[in-house]
């Protein structure tokens, strides 16, 4: 296999790695970028993003990617849509492979994102940017005076929810239990909200729908039983993944398997190591966060190659 030496390497792109490509890029470190045969992350499954700063009319998700792609090759990253098979950061440099080449690098940069957990039913992937959606954040405001139904019972499940109500005739939540998982705090508020209603011991069986999403078909976990109920916009609440299986026994990450970052920065357990955007980021998990901290991850990196003589 060919092998090759970058100063710097970042796995992942999305805005985090993206914007991480521009300013080290700009910094002349001619970084190498393997963002993956999924390039750009959930923004190129996201119809319409309209609370990204600079996009008056609004953007698509894929051409907002884009034009993050060609800044970053303007100023001379050199990207592959491969995707890295294995690393080793036990020691400098550190080594990187994909399925033709391997890679060596002085400083990496991870920015492979997070993954949303779907149900699995063809009827949601149909419907995807149809009604369908993983973000309320991003989309609820599309939806403005219809009705909507999130699915979950966790914490996450009752942000979205109440979110939506400024926006959504109502909401109902939709949860295969008697109980919610959720915070004490976050199921008073939601129990509390007049805008939402409950489907318990639910879950949806079908989303129904022509060109755009019309309604859902729930089932009964208990009887099986099924019954219909008229939305235009479907929410999962039912936690994100983050992209971390390929750093397992490399960096530290929490419970979650979101990677471990230093207060403050972008750090990471091994130095000369540094991770942004989602795949560090549980609580956020916006586009514009994700960018801040590819920033972020620029920076820590090029000062630390500095202090290593090799900037």
């Amino acid at each position: 296999m060919e092998s090759e030496h970058r100063r710097v390497l970042i796995i992942g792109s999305g805005p985090a790695g993206y914007t991480a490509a521009i300013y080290m890029a700009r910094a002349g470190l001619e970084p190498l970028m393997l963002a993956g045969l999924n390039f750009g992350g959930q923004l190129m499954i996201t119809t319409d993003v309209e609370n990204y700063p600079g996009y008056p009319d609004g953007v698509t998700g894929p051409l907002m990617m884009e034009e993050f792609q060609k800044q970053a090759e303007r100023f001379g990253t050199t990207i592959l849509y491969t995707d890295a098979t294995s690393v080793d950061f036990s020691a400098r440099p550190f080594k990187v492979s994909t399925d033709s080449t391997n890679y060596t690098a002085d400083a990496i940069v991870v920015a492979t994102g997070a993954s949303a957990r779907w149900l699995g039913l063809d009827s949601e992937q149909e419907f995807m940017n149809k009604g369908v959606s993983a973000c309320a954040t991003c989309d609820g405001a599309l939806f403005r005076d219809k009705p909507m139904a999130v699915v979950g019972g966790g914490d996450t499940a009752m942000e979205e929810a109440l979110f939506l109500t400024r926006f959504a005739t109502k909401v109902t939540l939709v949860h295969r239990r008697g109980e919610l998982r959720a915070s004490k705090i976050m199921q008073e508020r939601a129990l509390e909200n007049d805008k939402i209603e409950f489907a318990w011991h639910s879950e949806v069986d079908e989303v129904l729908g022509d060109e755009f999403v019309t309604g859902v078909r729930l089932k009964d976990v208990r009887d099986e039983s099924t019954r219909d109920i008229d939305l235009e916009a479907l929410f999962i609440a039912i936690g994100h993944q983050p992209n971390t299986s390929l750093f397992k026994g490399q960096l530290d990450m929490d419970d979650a398997e979101y990677l471990k970052v230093k207060p403050g920065s972008t750090y990471t357990s091994v130095e000369g190591v540094f991770a942004c955007g989602d795949v560090a980021d549980p609580v956020y998990r916006q586009a514009v966060t994700a960018a801040g901290t590819g920033c972020m991850a620029a920076i820590d990196a090029e000062r630390w190659l500095a202090e290593q003589g090799i900037g």
